[in-house]
């Protein structure tokens, strides 16, 4: 049983308090000194609970890497820290885990269904038909193609360059500052050593998920260089635009949670 510092220290103030009672007390007789030094070792209050909870009380606090924050309560946002300060980097394994964990989330399977929806609506990639069929043809590009860039992006790119794959929020400034500085870091990222670096796991890694997907699952009229680049500039768009909503979410969802709380007074 785990013991608190506070109370080791109540513990040890006990077994000490009867010990100094009687040594001030006149009417009992003082030991003899061979008995002093015989009963010595007995008298000293014992505490090693309160150095075992010393030495785990650091790793208790040890701040995590990533996070298990939801944008708007649903979308993964664990690679997303708010006033992280100073962390350790991802490992390469960590680094998979976190992606795999945020690329099969169980909300990304309605939220890909209603992207196939809305291509089937505007019959986009017209290659993959209408129907059923090309429903799920649709369904199983848009989960291919977020699966790949998550990957390449944010797992093995980040890896092979030894570089960290996280959004670290600014919190604070005027709106167009912190604007500025979320867009910066489509281009800008942190190495894994803390320097600051071009973000080629963001720019080379979508191009490179942008012509795996478009050159082997997209229809065959589709596989051109003019499409490639367009597939890859809507990636780093609505990467970019994702990234400005991750740093103004701790404000959005602080004001949710006040509007819950007035409501409910």
């Amino acid at each position: 049983m785990k013991i608190s510092p506070f109370l080791s220290t109540l513990l040890v103030g006990c077994a000490a308090w009867p010990t100094s009672s009687r040594a001030q007390t006149p009417d009992v007789p003082q030991p003899s000194p061979s008995q002093s030094q015989t009963q010595a070792p007995s008298s000293t209050p014992q505490s090693p609970p309160q150095s075992q909870d010393a030495q785990k009380a650091p790793d208790e606090k040890k701040t995590e890497g990533v996070s298990k924050d939801r944008l708007f309560y649903t979308l993964p946002n664990f690679l997303t820290l708010e006033n992280a300060g100073q962390v350790p980097p991802l490992s390469t394994k960590e680094k998979f885990k976190v992606v795999t964990k945020g690329s099969f989330d169980y909300v990304l399977v309605p939220w890909y269904a209603f992207l196939a929806g809305l291509s089937q609506a505007e019959n986009s990639e017209a290659g993959y038909g209408q129907g059923a069929d090309g429903y799920g043809k649709r369904f199983g590009a848009y989960f291919a193609d977020g699966t790949i860039e998550n990957y390449v992006t944010s797992a093995i790119l980040p890896s092979l360059l030894k570089q960290d794959p996280r959004y670290f929020q600014l919190g604070k400034g005027s709106f167009t500052h912190r604007t500025g500085y979320a867009v910066s870091r489509i281009f800008v990222t942190r190495t894994d050593s803390g320097h600051q670096q071009f973000n080629f796991s963001e720019i080379v890694g979508s191009v490179l998920s942008a012509g795996i997907s478009t050159y082997s699952y997209h229809p065959h009229q589709d596989r051109t260089l003019p499409n490639t680049l367009n597939v890859w500039g809507t990636q780093v768009g609505t990467d970019t635009l994702t990234v400005v909503v991750r740093e103004f979410w701790p404000d959005i969802r602080r004001i949710i949670s006040k509007s819950k709380k007035d409501r409910s007074q």
